[in-house]
This record gives C-alpha cells, structure tokens and sequence, in this order.
C-alpha cells in the first residue's frame, strides 16, 4: 500500500515533465502567439495527444484538472483521462511531424511538429511525495 506524502518533507514529486526539445519548440510558439497553455483531453475528436493553444483562444473547461506547468505554460487534462494517468508521471516531448501540417488545432504542426505524452507508474518513493490533485 503506497504510504500518504510526509508533512516534513518539503520536496514533493512533480507530476509532469518536458524535454529540452519540446521546451524548444514551446519558446518559438510563445515568440510567435504569447502566452500558451496546453491540455489534454480524453480523446474522440481532441485526440490523446496534448494540445497547445495561445492561452487567448482557448477556455479551459471545469472538468479540467491542472497537472502543473511546463516551460511556464499551464498544463491541463480532462478528469477522465487524469484517471488513468494519477498514478504516472507524464512528460511532454515533441517529434518532427510534417505530414500532420494543418491536421490539428495544436499550434505546433504549422511548425512541422507534434508534441506527445510519454509516462511511467510512479516508483513507491515518488507516490509518498506526490501532492493530491
């Protein structure tokens, strides 16, 4: 049975992650739309793959749960998904996508590019320090 996060200890396991390259790709996306947020939906026409929007155009729905953030940009997922996923740790990378061009919302593929979720359960240690959501 995990063991519930110790109120002493000050370093808390952090749910998400990102890659250098996908940190990247995120700074010439801010260069050219400002501020970002990312979510994560459950699938059907959204896709599972984590979506990028200048923060403008996009409205973060209610049943949304914030994971943290990456590269200064706040990350969300869909609650129903966030079930499947509370007990991993997720980090944010990026591939060279071309063929994708104009074949999503997600502000990466003009770029040539499409950002992915990569995750793994978390270990026993990092479940005792992981802050609830």
């Amino acid at each position: 049975m995990h063991k519930k996060k110790n109120k002493v200890d000050n370093m808390s396991t952090q749910r998400l992650a990102v890659t250098p390259a996908a940190v990247e790709v995120i700074e010439k996306l801010k260069e050219e739309n400002g501020e970002l947020v990312f979510n994560q939906s459950g699938g059907c026409c959204d896709g599972t793959a984590p979506m990028c929007y200048a923060k403008s155009d996009f409205y973060v729905p209610s049943r949304n749960v914030k994971l943290g953030e990456i590269a200064g940009c706040e990350f969300f997922m869909d609650r129903d998904q966030f079930e499947y996923f509370k007990h991993s740790h997720i980090t944010i990378d990026v591939k060279e996508e071309k063929a994708a061009f104009g074949n999503s919302f997600s502000l990466e593929i003009d770029l040539g590019y499409q950002f992915l979720t990569k995750s793994r359960i978390f270990t026993d240690e990092e479940y005792s320090k992981l802050e609830e959501i």
